[in-house]
């Protein structure tokens, strides 16, 4: 059936669309030397979010960190950051930390390193960081969080960067990073473009391994292949680590099948990743040693666990294309149980 368009709907479409073709416009050039990505906000510091920014600033990059808990502590303290090779500490005059995203201003990165719990709170929090050409990174787990990012903000905006790591904060102001791996930054919905590769070049030259994608969807399902199993197991298991999982056979089994089926979710939605990739995924974890995962930690303290975006996102898309994942499913409705308040 043919569509009518009437003249306002055609007028605003128009309109539309030349507002989006005009912010792309200014964003894709934002990686050139006009216009630099200087100011860097950091939104979310905790585990992940002090650890980059700290990286960033110390390699002389402009950072702010937007802070609540900790605000206190890092302004009287500054950040201390231990990883395998040594610990630096940024004192208080050596970077910025602010309570508001109004203490900021607008920014040329915002880095998005909240738990996808606070997603609520985007347009508050980002917002007051925007101008014209802003880029949006959402370090962020799970799935859902550059859709949401999209629609708020535009789609030209938002890249999205998985954190291949072991890190944590141990308290206020200090962060430990067992094994720092690797960033791996890719556009949403394009192939990797000049600005991806000017804010992945940041990370590198803050001596952080950083590669770049062209298939941002393929990066998130991968990370998954480790995220479901061990933070999901570490929970319903009873509160234990990594090495506790590798170290029962039918526990390691069990991260080996959920693997196998997120892998199975990741090939319908048009991901495809191979067995060797969720073997390298186990033989990684071995060395860990009592690693808690991010989500364990946020269990363990209280706080809100990320059962939508990690385990409740992903089993979604599988039912949505008939995929079965029966321990997928049996996993999101256990942590649902034991994570209710």
């Amino acid at each position: 059936m043919p569509t009518t368009v009437t003249t306002a709907t055609a007028t605003a479409a128009a309109a539309t669309t030349t507002t989006t073709t005009t912010a792309a416009t200014a964003i894709s050039a934002a990686a050139n030397n006009n216009n630099p990505l200087r100011k860097i906000a950091i939104v979310g510091s905790g585990a992940i979010g002090c650890y980059y920014g700290a990286r960033l600033a110390r390699a002389g990059e402009n950072v702010r960190f937007l802070m609540r808990g900790d605000l206190a502590a890092v302004r009287a303290r500054g950040l201390t950051v231990t990883i395998p090779t040594e610990t630096f500490h940024l004192a208080p005059g050596q970077l910025h930390a602010a309570a508001s995203p109004a203490e900021i201003g607008p920014c040329d990165i915002v880095l998005v390193a909240l738990k996808t719990t606070a997603n609520a709170a985007f347009r508050d929090l980002i917002t007051p960081l925007l101008h014209d050409s802003t880029v949006i990174a959402t370090l962020q787990n799970g799935l859902g969080s550059d859709e949401e990012l999209a629609a708020a903000f535009g789609p030209e905006r938002v890249i999205g960067g998985l954190c291949f790591i072991c890190v944590n904060r141990f308290a206020p102001g200090e962060i430990s990073c067992t094994s720092p791996g690797t960033i791996s930054f890719g556009e949403y919905q394009r192939p990797a473009t000049d600005r991806l590769r000017a804010i992945a070049g940041k990370f590198t030259r803050a001596g952080i391994k950083a590669t770049v994608s062209d298939n941002l969807m393929e990066l998130r399902w991968k990370k998954l292949i480790w995220n479901v199993p061990f933070n999901g197991l570490s929970i319903v298991a009873g509160g234990i680590t990594t090495d506790k999982i590798m170290g029962d056979a039918a526990l390691e089994n069990e991260a080996a099948a959920l693997m196998r089926e997120i892998a199975a979710a990741a090939a319908a939605n048009g991901f495809a990743i191979p067995d060797s990739f969720i073997q390298k995924q186990l033989d990684i974890t071995r060395p860990m040693g009592p690693y808690k995962p991010s989500s364990l930690i946020d269990y363990l303290a209280g706080r809100e666990v990320e059962v939508g975006s990690i385990w409740g996102e992903p089993l979604r898309r599988a039912k949505a294309k008939n995929v079965a994942t029966p321990r997928l499913e049996m996993l999101h409705a256990l942590l649902r149980s034991v994570t209710a308040k």
